[in-house]
């Protein structure tokens, strides 16, 4: 009998029939709900509320970053995926950073900049998907940056804490986030003029283009390509600017890079786990990595488990540990690598894996397989720091500066299903481009600098980015679901995966069940650390939990409350019925429907 959770909830799981949409701020769910009133189906919405996010969740994403999405077409009856992780600049390559004495590409400035994607992908999901036109879908956007909105704690606390890097080094910066020398007050009325000037002038200019919606899609997205963005990343992108590697850089992006880009529609990879279909982006993204834990996974008695107890955590902690030594070995874009995906998903690779896991904890170093007897190549080893300066403003998810990711979930009436993780181009990750409100990202620093990997850097390649939003198929049912989280959302979203398969549990009990995960395995973000062993539990676990794996060798940190994961997810059922939940962690998440 399955091990059941009688947990408190934060909120009720939402039921309707007529649209839901879940994210990691209200403001944002409210503008899809918003669209979806006016007529507007899921991929209407998603972009919207993409849009408002980037205005929102400034330390979160922005318009310089990038985000890929799985998303169900209720007129094909089927799944797919649209890439929006820009690729590298032509004059990115390994030998250009040696040259520059540097052995990682930096997490800030200039030099990490890879093409935005986000505007890309979400021009495509609107072109091809949709029914609205730019105007219609910025417009909430526009509101937000115009007329302002409440800056949430989580900004405010990235500001405060980067304000002296943006005083000494990032002028622009300091000009748009510290009024005089003092960072915005939590809740009060932020207002980012340029950025809804931008949005605005990409709105006008597309309207004016022409009558026709594809042909004032496109226009939109040239503005933004090959127009006045584009000329005005370039110019900034030229000049240098203080990093974290203590010096000065110019960066590598330029106008011919932006305008040679576009987003692409993919096909999604998939894997069966007890009667549901999971379908994720490819291997230019960790999401397989959630689908090779699924393979593990499929040899235990979960349900037998209790939810929270050290056998469950321990169980799926160390199937991680196997799945991500793997990502590390073998994950790149498959248009420049040649990743064994067939081999890495295949029940018999996993059964031979799973004899790996013992009762006690693994703390000895990554041990990727085999697949298809392929030798496996980590990178080279990289040293565990103690701390990080005070200066540092890398991956927003592990050091000091506070910050993240976003993700949103939309539904219709219609059967339409959208999950999507923006990310990139966070106000502390690179300096504000004058004229345009937003920043550049830093996605290049996931690229390694080691010749023959299957995530070195190249020109004009994809860096194995950490966004991976999830889809679930079965009897009718289509879920997405997702978390930001940098390296634990494949984590996060795994655990209320398996709660809701194994143990029964609705859709919040799932968000809000206490959470974990491991950083036994190389962070995708500089500095590249890794903490062989370790695993990070909410203090809600419980203090026998938490004794039960230090005794099987765990090196366990034990964590706020509720502070890991922001998770959110939205759903359709065979009988029409939809239902929504979101994270309440962070206080900013929340689902909307009808």
């Amino acid at each position: 009998m399955a091990v059941q959770s009688s947990a408190f909830t934060t909120r009720p799981v939402l039921t309707g029939t007529f649209g839901m949409v879940a994210s990691t701020h209200w403001l944002a769910s409210q503008a899809g709900m918003a669209v979806l009133e006016r007529g507007g189906n899921a991929f209407d919405a998603a972009v919207a509320a993409g849009f408002v996010l980037q205005v929102v969740e400034p330390e979160m994403n922005g318009p310089g970053g990038e985000v890929p999405l799985v998303a169900w077409d209720a007129r094909e009856q089927r799944p797919f995926v649209v890439c929006g992780q820009g690729s590298a600049p032509a004059a990115a390559d390994i030998a250009t950073f040696r040259e520059l004495g540097l052995d990682l590409v930096p997490g800030t400035g200039q030099l990490p900049a890879c093409v935005p994607g986000s505007f890309g992908a979400w021009m495509l999901l609107l072109q091809r998907y949709g029914t609205l036109g730019p105007a219609d879908v910025l417009r909430y956007a526009i509101e937000y940056a115009g007329a302002g909105f409440p800056i949430g704690r989580s900004a405010v606390s990235v500001i405060a804490r980067v304000a002296p890097w943006f005083r000494e080094h990032w002028p622009s910066s300091a000009s748009l986030w510290l009024n005089g020398d003092t960072p915005p007050t939590p809740g009060g009325r932020f207002i980012n003029h340029e950025l809804a000037q931008t949005y605005q002038r990409i709105a006008d200019e597309a309207t004016a283009a022409s009558h026709d919606r594809d042909e004032q899609i496109e226009h939109a997205r040239r503005s933004f390509y090959e127009g006045f963005v584009a000329e005005a990343v370039a110019k900034f992108a030229a000049t240098e600017v203080m990093d974290e590697s203590g010096r000065a850089h110019r960066g590598l992006l330029s106008h011919d890079d932006l305008a040679a880009w576009r987003s692409t529609v993919e096909e999604p990879i998939s894997f069966d786990y007890h009667g549901r279909t999971v379908y994720k982006a490819g291997p230019w993204s960790q999401a397989p990595v959630f689908l090779q834990q699924l393979a593990l996974l499929e040899g235990f008695d979960l349900a037998s488990m209790d939810p929270s107890g050290p056998e469950f955590v321990h169980t799926v902690v160390e199937c991680a540990k196997l799945a991500f030594a793997d990502r590390e070995a073998f994950y790149g874009d498959p248009a420049f690598a040649d990743v064994p995906l067939d081999a890495l998903l295949s029940r018999e690779y996993a059964e031979r894996r799973r004899t790996l896991i013992g009762d006690a904890a693994d703390v000895g170093d990554l041990r990727p397989g085999s697949p298809g007897g392929r030798e496996p190549r980590l990178p080279a080893a990289r040293p565990v720091p103690d701390s990080f300066g005070e200066t540092w403003v890398g991956e927003p998810t592990l050091g000091p500066v506070k910050g993240d990711t976003c993700h949103l979930d939309v539904v219709d009436r219609h059967g339409n299903v959208v999950s999507a993780t923006p990310s990139g181009g966070w106000l502390h990750g690179a300096p504000t481009i004058p004229g345009l409100g937003f920043c550049l990202g830093t996605r290049a620093q996931m690229f390694w600098l080691d010749e023959g990997l299957p995530n070195s850097l190249a020109p004009g390649k994809r860096p194995r980015t950490t966004l991976t939003p999830s889809l679930a198929v079965a009897d009718g049912e289509i879920t997405a679901f997702g978390t930001p989280g940098g390296d634990q959302q494949d984590q996060w979203s795994l655990l209320w995966f398996l709660r809701r398969v194994h143990h029964g549990m609705d859709m919040q009990e799932a968000i809000d069940a206490p959470s974990w995960h491991t950083t036994h395995f190389t962070s995708s973000f500089y500095p590249r650390s890794a903490f062989l062993g370790r695993v990070h539990v909410e203090a809600r676990i419980g203090e026998a939990t938490v004794r039960a794996l230090r005794e099987r060798g765990h090196d366990v940190v034990v964590e706020g409350e509720w502070s890991l994961g922001r998770l959110s997810a939205a759903s359709r059922a065979g009988d029409g019925l939809l239902r929504a939940a979101a994270n309440p962690r962070g206080m900013q998440g929340y689902a909307v429907g009808r």
